[in-house]
């Protein structure tokens, strides 16, 4: 049998097919290293070469200033490709042109074209690339042999150093923060963190950066200067100063090195979306110093005013509220508490959460249960999860060392826990809370806004 019936019949034939494909290769985790991803590159003609990205790292913070940094260059009339993770509702959600994911046609029809390529690779000393690299290949295609974006808002999916994002030169490098997560593959302290981070800064491209830490800002620092790039650092070459806050509407004064700009309005909640804004606009300052790109006044801050970004601090239900955070990190959790003492208003205040096995439990709860009045316990429908009753009993210990009391309950089944939650919140002054992992924010977000499951994943 020749090669070409070979290839016809490995094609995939329908977009779900594909996506299936694609997906299934989760299971066999996550496998840090560039070797696979040149090689992809390399086959295919390097495409990555013919698009201009910019490159989004960090811990919290990296979606919103990718939807920033998105919605207002389309506004000012540039096409725009954006590569974001994980996916909220379904897989195509992660490659968006224009705010719209990919098509299935061009999905199929990509995925065919790759799936040659990664058998080759799969035979090769370095194995078979993953399911994050694939996606990341399918971006990259996309991008370059369909929609030819102006720019591309590229996000990292874990750290930068060895991320298949990072095998991209961007025109611009963006670094939100460090903190603590992932920290059993970047490293044990937020210094180690903070150079896997630095990682994607390249030989004299410009690197945005919020990192606060002390001994992160020197990691970041570090890198920038032995690559000779320009480092622009929040508090240093750029700040930002509140000057209104109130729910779904906030307003602050942006001064850089080129520029000052007053009363910039965003509609995503809490004081950790000021800082997510001065990024975006320290970045898109860089874009329209170095690369002449025009922001016009009135486009320019409609874009900034209109960014949204699904499952943090997002009200997906009104009756009863319920409130959706994916706070899966103790920074998270810090940023979602600072959110409901400042900005939301409650008599009673019942959470549901579910974490992944790897994260910072303790440090995640020891922000929360001070604030809530009943905790619910679950699990996301997902193949890695914590245990419920693993995670409640971690509760209870935080809570006699917090000498605090509350009523928990453990309920694996998420939608069995989500109905509970609800009915709690049965007074009009009640909030409900989902928060923890994202695969649990995707859960309940597809099911209370369209009533059905979700695609989620990474």
């Amino acid at each position: 049998m020749n090669g070409a019936t070979d290839a016809a019949q490995a094609a995939f034939r329908t977009a779900d097919e594909a996506v299936s494909w694609i997906t299934g290769r989760m299971k066999f985790g996550i496998r840090p290293g560039m070797k696979r991803m040149e090689l992809f590159m390399e086959k295919l003609g390097f495409p990555q070469r013919r698009l201009k990205f910019i490159h989004v790292a960090g811990t919290n913070g990296k979606g919103s200033t990718c939807a920033f940094l998105t919605k207002t260059l389309i506004a000012c009339g540039y096409d725009v490709g954006t590569f974001t993770s994980p996916f909220i509702e379904r897989y195509q959600n992660r490659i968006q042109y224009n705010g719209r994911d990919i098509g299935d046609d061009s999905l199929l029809a990509l995925v065919n074209e790759i799936k040659p390529i990664f058998d080759e690779i799969a035979e090769t000393e370095w194995g078979a690339p993953t399911m994050f690299e694939v996606s990341t290949v399918l971006a990259v295609l996309y991008f370059a042999k369909e929609a030819y974006p102006d720019f591309v808002v590229w996000e990292t999916g874990l750290g930068g150093r060895l991320d298949s994002t990072n095998v991209v030169t961007p025109i611009v490098s963006v670094i939100t923060n460090v903190g603590h997560d992932h920290m059993e593959i970047l490293g044990e302290t937020l210094a180690q963190v903070a150079e896997e981070k630095a990682g994607i800064i390249k030989p004299g491209v410009p690197v945005v950066s919020a990192v606060e830490q002390p001994e992160a800002i020197e990691s970041i620092r570090r890198a920038a200067a032995e690559r000779k790039s320009t480092l622009y650092l929040m508090n240093e070459q750029f700040r930002f100063e509140p000057v209104r806050s109130d729910l779904d509407r906030q307003t602050l004064r942006f001064s850089g090195p080129f520029r000052r700009l007053d009363d910039i309005d965003i509609t995503l909640n809490g004081a950790h979306q000021l800082k997510n804004a001065a990024v975006a606009l320290m970045t898109l300052e860089v874009l329209r110093q170095y690369y002449a790109v025009v922001l016009d006044e009135e486009p320019f801050r409609q874009g900034m005013s209109s960014a949204q970004w699904p499952g943090r601090l997002e009200m997906v239900s009104r009756d009863p509220r319920v409130l959706l955070d994916g706070a899966h990190n103790p920074e998270g959790a810090e940023t979602l508490a600072e959110a409901l003492s400042t900005v939301y208003r409650y008599d009673k205040l019942h959470m549901m959460i579910a974490m992944m096995p790897t994260k910072q439990h303790e440090g995640v709860l020891r922000h929360l249960l001070p604030l809530a009045d009943s905790l619910i316990v679950t699990e996301p429908d997902f193949f890695k999860k914590a245990e419920a009753e693993a995670l409640a009993g971690l509760a209870r210990d935080m809570l006699k060392e917090l000498n605090l009391s509350l009523d928990i309950t453990v309920e694996p089944d998420w939608k069995t826990a989500l109905r509970l939650l609800t009915e709690r919140t049965d007074r009009e002054g009640d909030l409900a809370v989902v928060t923890g992992t994202l695969y649990l924010i995707s859960d309940v977000r597809s099911w209370m806004l369209y009533r059905k499951d979700s695609d989620k994943g990474w």
